[in-house]
């Protein structure tokens, strides 16, 4: 998953959260607008990409990585290499902490209550004793990280992928995931604050994005250096990650192996 939409992680603004679904919702059913080609080659290639409208979408991409070229990358560099490691760490827990209640819920979709009785203490824990998350306390009692979000839940419930979107800022998705995502930021009670807790939330979100990025510098750059076609590249890695983490959410075996780990994905390890 490309470093891109680390920005998933940064709430929306305050009352604007219903506005970013109803956009994330027309980007999506965009995508299916374009019309398959008629030659059988073309259309099996056509139908193995899944990406209808990928003209558009390597439009939007361009200017995405100009926007991650001149400023995003930048100030993750200076972040990676001026807030020290201990603070990065901390950051990186508290950041984690803010969406386990929302991770919760979504291992209790997918049928797992036990992860989500885990992901729940985990929020106590190091929301009390970790204090308010900047240390990951319930690590250390056996009381482990396990992502999941809306995305991967309706891959669950059998729901399909849809046609591949680039979502300007956002980066790489596709219509589940993106319907996900404006799920994700309209039901984040703290996107509805005002004052203190809107400042906290949005300063932690925009450090959450700089982090995600910052980690995933030397992986971005290796797979721009080394693809023919930079956005096919994170298209495909994309799209083997989400179904890594579906299959393996589902019980399937995942015998493939991802292009490489979203930065997210990383968490528990620091």
């Amino acid at each position: 998953m490309s470093a891109l939409n680390a920005t998933r992680s940064a709430p929306a603004k305050a009352g604007g959260s219903g506005r970013v679904f109803a956009l994330l919702l027309l980007l999506a059913a965009l995508s299916g607008c374009a019309v398959a080609p008629i030659d059988r080659e073309e259309h099996a290639e056509y139908t193995q990409r899944n990406d209808p409208a990928e003209p558009a979408n390597r439009a939007i991409f361009e200017a995405n990585v100009a926007v991650d070229d001149f400023a995003l990358k930048p100030a993750a560099e200076a972040y990676r290499d001026t807030v020290p490691e201990p603070i990065q760490t901390g950051l990186r827990h508290a950041a984690s902490n803010l969406a386990d209640p929302e991770v919760a819920l979504n291992h209790l979709l997918q049928g797992h209550a036990g992860r989500a009785w885990t992901t729940l203490e985990r929020f106590v824990v190091n929301s009390t004793f970790g204090l308010a998350g900047l240390f990951d306390v319930a690590s250390d009692w056996d009381l482990k990280h396990q992502d999941a979000d809306f995305g991967q839940t309706f891959g669950v419930w059998g729901i399909g992928e849809g046609p591949f979107v680039e979502l300007p800022l956002l980066g790489p998705s596709n219509t589940r995931d993106a319907v996900g995502t404006g799920l994700t930021m309209l039901l984040n009670p703290l996107t509805l604050a005002v004052g203190p807790p809107l400042a906290y939330t949005l300063a932690m979100g925009g450090t959450d994005a700089l982090d995600q990025r910052a980690r995933a510098i030397e992986p971005l750059d290796d797979l721009r250096r080394n693809s023919i076609d930079y956005y096919a590249a994170l298209r495909s890695a994309y799209r083997q990650e989400r179904t890594y983490l579906v299959d393996s959410a589902a019980g399937k075996n995942t015998v493939s192996q991802m292009a490489y780990r979203s930065p997210a994905s990383d968490v528990e390890n620091q």
